[in-house]
């Protein structure tokens, strides 16, 4: 990977949890937002080594948005995936249980036309949605 960026969050839940609300297409309708102006309206994901996935993320009024797509490269199930975007970046997400529940480290190339601190924050951002949503939804 070129210049990747990491970011993380640690959960106060178990990884079977963490594991199915970062793979259920549903679960991720909710929390992959960066900001509460955005949403996630359209999910597709088949979570396996070769399988494809695409969200469409975009601010609520329509002025901005895009397509994150691309293939499983390997899913490993409550362990880790390696993500090979459509645009040839690749990023991975591990899954690590700790004392205090399941840390989430994703890993990604960044791309070229938008700031790097800005890819950070945004990546963040959503990472701590994500926890919200698992540390506050007893259903899952």
């Amino acid at each position: 990977m070129k210049n990747p960026i990491e970011v993380s969050v640690c959960i106060d839940s178990t990884l079977e949890k963490v594991w199915k609300a970062w793979t259920d297409p549903e679960c991720i309708k909710i929390w992959n937002v960066p900001f509460a102006d955005w949403h996630c309206p359209f999910v597709k994901n088949e979570v396996r080594s070769g399988g494809a996935f695409h969200f469409r993320m975009e601010k609520i009024d329509g002025s901005d948005g895009f397509d994150y797509m691309g293939k499983y490269k390997e899913v490993v199930p409550k362990t880790k995936i390696l993500i090979i975007q459509d645009d040839d970046r690749l990023s991975s997400v591990m899954f690590q249980k700790e004392n205090k529940g399941v840390r989430v480290v994703e890993v990604f190339e960044p791309e070229n036309s938008t700031d790097l601190k800005q890819q950070e924050e945004f990546c963040q951002s959503v990472l701590l949605k994500f926890k919200d949503f698992v540390e506050g939804n007893l259903s899952l």
